[in-house]
């Protein structure tokens, strides 16, 4: 069974029909989901789904682009991943993409969740866009190789997939790497080792072929696997069987439902 290892189920386009959403999981052999926080006000939504199915788990953290966010301290993140169902510390990271100007807060904020994941020993989901270099530095700066984690929705070269992978990081493929004009992103998912590999929707959004411009759900993961399992010429029993395998050796407080 496959994994979902990135999904929003919390947000109004999904929630509405979580029923369904688990029907067509089981479908289409999706067994698992990682629910991502990314603001602490809604949080427990979050939580809640992952407390009420055995097979979603849950992270905190807030995500970069959430600048009015108040300000939480590295205490309080620990404090709520001592519960059994988070076993992620994120989504967290830099995006200089959707923002400009002074983006020192933004960093700042990233150096906390790396500190909290050090301290509850839990890996790390992180987000990364127009800001590479910037995320590698302050990981490495900030020890973020203790804990590890994943960099999700990859879609930076191969050099910097490789360079998270030294620090002991996953990479995540998600829809993207399905779409017609993502030729270098499907370059990087051949060469990156089938052993760091993890697959995720992050939906509602980036539905993949042939969903794209649809809303996005966990039972879309299939598609993901299917098209890196093409990419490394294998089979996508092959790749399911691995990317389940390698996420819950990385997410080691997760445990699998039978």
């Amino acid at each position: 069974m496959l994994v979902d290892s990135h999904c929003h189920l919390n947000f109004p386009e999904l929630s509405a029909n979580i029923d369904e959403v688990r029907v067509a999981m089981s479908e289409n052999g999706v067994g698992h989901a990682l629910c991502i926080s990314v603001t602490l006000q809604d949080f427990p939504q979050v939580l809640a789904l992952a407390e009420k199915y055995p097979n979603f788990f849950a992270s905190v953290g807030v995500h970069p682009d959430y600048e009015s966010e108040p300000f939480f301290s590295t205490e309080t993140l620990v404090k709520l991943a001592q519960h059994p169902k988070v076993i992620a510390i994120g989504e967290t990271g830099l995006d200089y993409f959707r923002l400009t100007g002074d983006l020192e807060w933004q960093r700042e904020r990233f150096r906390i969740h790396i500190r909290a994941a050090i301290n509850s020993h839990l890996p790390l989901v992180i987000h990364t866009r127009a800001s590479a270099e910037d995320t590698l530095r302050i990981m490495q700066e900030e020890g973020a190789q203790k804990v590890g984690g994943v960099m999700h929705c990859f879609t930076e070269t191969l050099d910097v997939a490789l360079r998270a992978i030294e620090m002991g990081f996953y990479i995540s493929f998600s829809g993207i790497v399905t779409f017609k004009n993502a030729s270098a992103l499907k370059d990087v998912a051949q060469h990156v080792p089938l052993n760091r590999i993890l697959v995720e929707t992050d939906s509602p959004y980036l539905a993949p072929i042939p969903f794209r411009g649809k809303t996005n759900q966990p039972a879309y993961v299939k598609y993901v696997a299917e098209e890196v399992a093409r990419l490394k010429s294998i089979s996508l029993e092959e790749l399911t069987e691995t990317s389940t395998r390698n996420f819950f050796r990385l997410f080691k407080k997760a445990t699998p439902c039978n």
